[in-house]
This record gives structure tokens, C-alpha cells and sequence, in this order.
């Protein structure tokens, strides 16, 4: 989740988690053609919908993104009752798992109530849901997926706020090489979309400044021995170990790493934010560098207060990404009533709606400003660095910069 207004975003904030969903169960009621096109004129209750894993070792941060859009849709709540309709949150768990991903897009495009997904947390997740979306002409609109694939199919339904690996990767190798004085890197992923789409593109970037790879390896995520990529880091040395995944991996590695007398440095993506870190690696978590699309929003005065609201309403800290998704979420909201207007006042379709918040021009939203190009990608997306401290990650600043 952006250098102009207050559109910094991000980290420092890892942490809270909801392991339970609100605001509705499976009520998918209708199905043919009038769910498709989501006009269901008769009802007025529309339905924000969230993707994102609320349950499992990803729910930490699928929850904030539930979240955040819970409580945009609280801020929005009274203007479309003004309007003559019932904004409702309807929050689902794809469980960072693809089939329940795509199942759940399903269940969505039957409920003509539906209008719009903000979600997912995993690439993996997103793109194979994105198929179902496209065909209920269902609008989606990414917090947090950065793998480059989700929008360059051309869907209509696609949208993202935050930026693509291939923005990330150049501008991570770049401070990896100046910064950090990186001249070998070992390179691994865990055979993810994001994960290994990341460390591909990372890879090509470290070729470009020259900088020697010495290795490149995918992983088994979910595995607590990685005895064997820790005994070549000890064996290669490289100045740096570049992890395209999860945090939860990365932290394994780098104890087991620490323990076996590695002293090169780790870095990564935004897979990488998470304040578990400290529970998995212990003082290994210390000095590792990640790369992601959301800046600190304390540092500004609208993010603090925002902060405030939030825990206020949660009673906990925002996730890494609820900030892109109460944005988000003000993105679709500001798309549909824009549809409502367009049709008279009356309840649009959703092929309307999806053609309204692609149309989003110069949306200033709390955190960042959004325009979707053509393929469905905020030209506003920036990248940012942060360093893991004793006890929280620092917001280094801009990549770049």
C-alpha cells in the first residue's frame, strides 16, 4: 500500500490476530443469470466481500485485511443507507488454499447481493479465484498481491493496489547490492506463485548489476528442518541469502542458519512482515531486510489517528495490510456508488460496478492514491525497505532513495 497525501502505509504494525469471520455466513441465494450480472434489483443489501486466510498459520494477516475492510465499510455505512441501500461486510476463508479460494469465488458470483472482493492475501490463491471472477464479471481488488501474472490476463474484474514483483525485485536487488554491499547472493523460494515468481524476478535483477548468484533452490514450505539449504550457506558463504516466500520458513532458516555460524545477511519480500518472525527465529530475526509495498503510516498524522480508530473499533493493532484494505474497500465502495448514480439511483449490475472502479481515476484514499492502467494496476504502487530491530522491524524508507 503513496509519497504524496498520506499514502505511506504500512509495517511497524504487524500484528493482532482474529481467528473468527463476521458479518454474515453463506447466505449464496440466487444463481443463473441474475447472479451472474448481479442484478438482483430487488434486495438493498449490497455485499462487500473479503478473500483472505482467517484461519491457519496465515491468519494473522488475513484477518487484518478483513479488517480493514470492515472498517471501511463501517465509515461507508451511512452514505448507502442515504442512497437507499444496506452496505453489508461478508468475509470468507480461502484459507490460504486455492480450491477453497476458487470455491468461495463461486459461492460469491451465486449470491447477487455480492458487488465486489477486496482480497486475496496469496497470489496462489488470487489467480485461479480471478478465472471465477472474470466469468461473474465480479470485481476484485487486491491489498496485497504482487505476483505479476494476476493482471497481466487482461481481466476486467482484476484490480490491485500495491505494486508487482517485477517493481519489487529491481528496487530490492538494487539496495541489496548498494546498501548492503551484497556481491554473492544465494537465491531461494518456496515453489509458490508469489514465492518463486519473487525469487525469479530478483534473479534476473541481480544478473543485470552483476551480482553472483551462487545458488538457486526451492523449498518445501512447512517444514521445521532445513538442514540441507543451511549446511550450503555454510559451505558457499554468499553475502546474502534472497528468500522469495513466507515468513514463517525464512525464520527457520535463519535460526538454523545463526546456528550453524552463517553470518551473511537475509532478505526478502513483504512475505517476510510479520511480527512472528521474532517467535520463529529469535535474535536471528535481528538485521533480516525486507522489501514491500507499504510504508510506516504512524509517520504521519492521519495514519496515527487511523491506528487509534482501528484499535478502538478491534480492540487490537492493524495487520500489515489493513491499511490497502480499508482502501480498497473505499476504492470498490466509491466504484458502486458511482454505478448507482450512473443507473439512476437504482441498484446496478456488477458488470456496471466492475467497469466503474476500473474507470478509478486519481482516487485519493487514506493511504495511497489509486489509478487503474489498463491492466488493472495502481500507478500510484510504490516499494519501501524495512530492517528487522531487536523487537519490532524499522522502516528504513523508499526503495531507491
Amino acid at each position: 500500500m503513496k509519497t504524496q497525501t498520506v499514502r505511506l502505509l504500512l509495517a511497524g504494525l504487524l500484528a493482532g490476530s482474529l481467528v473468527a469471520g463476521c458479518g454474515g455466513g453463506n447466505s449464496a441465494s440466487s444463481t443463473g443469470d441474475n447472479a451472474g450480472s448481479g442484478g438482483n434489483a430487488g434486495s438493498s443489501v449490497i455485499k462487500i466481500a473479503t478473500q483472505s486466510p482467517l484461519s491457519g498459520s496465515q491468519s494473522l494477516e488475513g484477518d487484518g485485511i478483513k479488517l480493514g475492510a470492515q472498517l471501511a465499510v463501517q465509515d461507508r455505512a451511512e452514505d448507502f443507507k442515504k442512497l437507499g441501500f444496506d452496505l453489508q461486510l461478508f468475509p470468507q476463508d480461502d484459507q490460504a488454499d486455492p480450491k477453497i479460494g476458487v470455491s468461495n469465488a463461486e459461492m460469491l458470483i451465486a449470491d447477487p447481493d455480492v458487488y465486489a472482493v477486496i482480497g486475496h492475501y496469496n497470489t496462489g490463491v488470487a489467480i485461479p479465484s480471478s478465472v471465477k471472477y472474470e466469468e461473474g464479471k465480479l470485481a476484485m481488488i487486491s491489498p496485497a498481491n504482487t505476483g505479476v501474472e494476476l493482471t497481466e490476463a487482461g481481466k476486467k474484474s482484476v484490480n490491485r493496489l500495491v505494486a508487482r514483483n517485477d517493481q519489487i525485485a529491481p528496487a530490492a536487488a538494487k539496495y541489496a547490492k548498494e546498501k548492503m554491499g551484497v556481491t554473492t547472493v544465494y537465491i531461494a523460494h518456496d515453489k509458490t506463485s508469489y514465492g518463486q515468481g519473487l525469487a525469479d524476478e530478483v534473479r534476473k535483477a541481480f544478473k543485470e548489476l552483476g551480482v553472483k548468484e551462487v545458488a538457486y533452490e526451492g523449498i518445501n514450505p512447512g517444514e521445521k528442518d532445513y538442514s540441507a539449504i543451511v549446511n550450503q550457506l555454510a559451505a558457499h558463504k554468499p553475502d546474502l541469502v534472497f528468500y522469495g516466500g513466507m515468513y514463517a520458513e525464512l525464520g527457520i532458516i535463519a535460526k538454523q542458519a545463526r546456528e550453524k555460524g552463517y553470518t551473511g545477511q537475509f532478505m526478502g519480500g513483504e512475505g517476510l512482515e510479520s511480527n512472528d518472525m521474532y517467535k520463529i527465529a529469535g535474535s536471528a530475526a535481528e538485521g533480516i531486510v525486507y522489501a514491500t509495498v507499504v510504508s510506516d503510516i504512524r509517520s504521519q498524522e492521519e495514519g496515527k489517528k487511523w491506528v487509534d480508530r482501528f484499535k478502538t473499533a478491534f480492540n487490537k493493532e492493524p495487520g500489515a495490510f489493513s491499511p490497502f484494505a480499508y482502501d480498497a474497500t473505499l476504492v470498490a465502495l466509491n466504484g458502486i456508488e458511482q454505478a448507482i448514480k450512473d443507473n439512476g439511483g437504482k441498484k446496478p449490475t456488477r458488470e456496471q460496478v466492475m467497469n466503474a472502479i476500473r474507470s478509478t481515476n486519481e482516487f485519493n484514499g487514506l493511504f495511497t492514491k489509486v489509478t487503474f492502467d489498463e491492466k488493472g494496476d495502481n500507478k500510484h504502487s510504490q516499494v519501501y525497505i524495512y530492517r528487522y530491530g531487536k523487537d519490532k522491524a524499522e522502516f528504513i524508507g523508499e526503495a531507491g532513495q
